[in-house]
């Protein structure tokens, strides 16, 4: 299960760098929004560092979740993840997107970039999932 978290944490910590960067060179005003210093902590505070870690407690707590529920999972391979990061989604993703939409200070369009990465790496965490045996 460790071996599972760490390459899901690997491949989604570049994977949403790509992504991260691709929304905000598609639309700009995110970028902005990300250097905001009352919303966002600068690159420069040591504490930022922590942030790199969330992909690889993200990739333990899915390859976690992925044994609790494997066997309902059906299909093929990319059937099986999309059910995982289905799954993923409605219980985390929406209501923290929505508690986050309502206490913090951030747009709409960030919210739904983030909402659209936290899908896509739920997905990659199925696909790995069902892949590594």
């Amino acid at each position: 299960m460790i071996k599972k978290g760490l390459i899901i944490g690997i491949t989604n910590l570049i994977i949403g760098i790509i992504l991260n960067f691709g929304f905000q060179s598609l639309i700009p005003v995110l970028g902005t929004e990300y250097q905001n210093p009352a919303i966002f902590r600068p690159w420069q505070d040591p504490l930022m560092m922590a942030f790199f870690g969330y992909p690889f407690i993200f990739g333990l707590v899915s390859a976690y979740f992925w044994v609790l529920f494997e066997k309902h999972f059906t299909g093929s391979d990319t059937e099986k993840a999309f059910q995982f990061a289905k799954l993923y989604f409605i219980i985390a993703t929406i209501p923290g997107m929505f508690i986050t939409y309502t206490t913090f200070q951030i747009s709409l369009l960030m919210i739904l970039s983030w909402t659209v990465v936290g899908f896509i790496d739920a997905y990659i965490a199925g696909y790995i999932l069902a892949k590594i045996k």
